[in-house]
C-alpha cells in the first residue's frame, strides 16, 4: 500500500471539510472556544481567508503526494 498516497487523499479529504465549514459555518463548530478566538484577534473575514489558506496548503500537498 502506497501510504503517501493514501496521506494525500486524507489531506485533500480534510481541505473539502475545512471549506464546508467555512460555507455552512455549522453552529456547534463555529461557536468553539478556538474558532472564537480566531474570529476575535482575526475577524469573520480574516478567519475565512485564514481557514480558505489552510484548505488550499493541505490540497496542494494532498496532490502533491498523490502524484509522487
Amino acid at each position: 500500500m502506497n501510504w503517501l498516497a493514501l496521506l494525500g487523499l486524507l489531506l485533500i479529504v480534510y481541505a473539502l471539510f475545512v471549506i464546508y465549514l467555512t460555507v455552512k459555518k455549522p453552529e456547534g463548530i463555529w461557536n468553539m472556544a478556538k474558532i472564537r478566538m480566531f474570529r476575535k484577534v482575526l475577524g469573520e473575514k480574516g478567519t475565512v481567508i485564514f481557514f480558505w489558506i489552510i484548505a488550499a496548503a493541505c490540497t496542494g500537498v494532498g496532490i502533491w503526494l498523490l502524484v509522487r
